[in-house]
């Protein structure tokens, strides 16, 4: 345990939010997404976890700690629902919620097509399964930086 960081992140994952740079995504993934496989894929080459919670109790423990890209449009994303795409399920209601809290304002997520999320998945650094079992608990975060002191 460490003081000021939560439990959830374990060390692994803590190993992957330092090591990626500006630019970098990060895909949360649900447990029905292939997530094995397409993190095979990508730079860090291998599956993280954090087990038995939801995706928006993973979230709000990353986003603790890493900075969203002021930089572009899509540093949050959303798959969206085969055949809905505007629809938002409670899953990513919850999701932007935390989103929201942990930048202190609305940051509103972007739907992309359940493939072309797969074809950003793969170029991430690294793929996060979480226990989220709900359909379309899946997203994508794209690191910013953290300006330094006093500026």
């Amino acid at each position: 345990m460490l003081k000021g960081i939560s439990p959830l992140l374990n060390a692994d994952v803590l190993y992957a939010l330092r090591a990626m740079g500006h630019g970098d995504d990060l895909i949360i993934a649900d447990t029905n997404f292939p997530s094995d496989s397409i993190a095979r894929q990508t730079r860090l080459g291998r599956l993280l976890r954090i087990d038995n919670v939801t995706a928006a109790q993973a979230v709000e423990a990353i986003l603790s700690l890493y900075p969203l890209d002021t930089f572009v449009e899509d540093s949050a994303g959303r798959m969206e629902i085969v055949g809905n795409p505007d629809e938002v399920p409670p899953v990513q209601q919850e999701v932007q919620r935390a989103i929201d809290r942990a930048e202190g304002k609305s940051w509103p997520m972007l739907g992309v097509e359940r493939y072309a999320f797969y074809e950003r998945a793969k170029q991430a650094y690294c793929v996060i399964q979480t226990g989220e079992r709900r359909f379309y608990g899946c997203f994508a975060f794209r690191k910013g930086v953290i300006p330094p002191e006093g500026k």
